[in-house]
């Protein structure tokens, strides 16, 4: 079974047994056949309404700290069900979404001295980007530059989520950066 394969069954197999539902998917198996899901991980599972595309669920770790398939499985788990926005998937529901799965490298931090030198720095639709200033904090995968295609956009919005005034690189933020490896239904 392939990379991708495995990652979206889990994801899957992981909501289908929180709903009590049956699925085709020996997890133990997969996880002893791919030894690569014992390493440290951090993965977004997001879950989009199959008729619309509609965002209906995302919840990812930044950072790795579990193995991949702990977090995987916890995060699959936590964008059905714990996603504050939406609420619990239910049974009927379980069929009418797609599974999308982000690997995530490592962030790294990004230094500037000026919002036009952190502009050309940043990679529109290449770069997630995570913003923190002091208790504030928002990430945005690199998906999201579909929906936000251009730098004032998606920092503006950045900035709002991590519960900031749209224009808060003004206060010189720390950015990092990170890429991912994703994976759809």
């Amino acid at each position: 079974m392939d990379k991708k394969k495995v990652l979206l069954t889990l994801a899957r197999a992981a909501i289908a047994k929180e709903l009590g539902i049956p699925y085709k998917a020996d997890i133990e198996r997969i996880r002893a056949e791919n030894p690569w899901l014992e390493e440290k991980g951090a993965v977004f599972v997001t879950l989009n309404t199959a008729s619309s595309g509609a965002l209906r669920g995302c919840i990812g770790s930044i950072i790795a700290h579990r193995s991949l398939f702990d977090d995987l499985m916890q995060n699959a788990k936590s964008a059905a069900f714990g996603d504050p926005r939406f609420n619990a998937l239910s049974e009927e529901e379980f069929h009418q979404i797609r599974v999308e799965v982000s690997l995530l490298t490592p962030p790294q931090p990004l230094s500037y001295s000026s919002i036009e030198e952190l502009k050309e720095k940043i990679r529109i639709g290449i770069d997630g980007v995570i913003l923190k200033a002091g208790v504030h904090q928002a990430t945005f995968l690199p998906q999201v530059w579909e929906q936000l295609p251009n730098f004032e956009l998606f920092m503006s919005h950045l900035c709002q989520k991590a519960g900031m005034e749209p224009g808060c690189l003004g206060r010189y933020p720390e950015i990092f950066v990170y890429q991912v490896e994703e994976y759809h239904e």
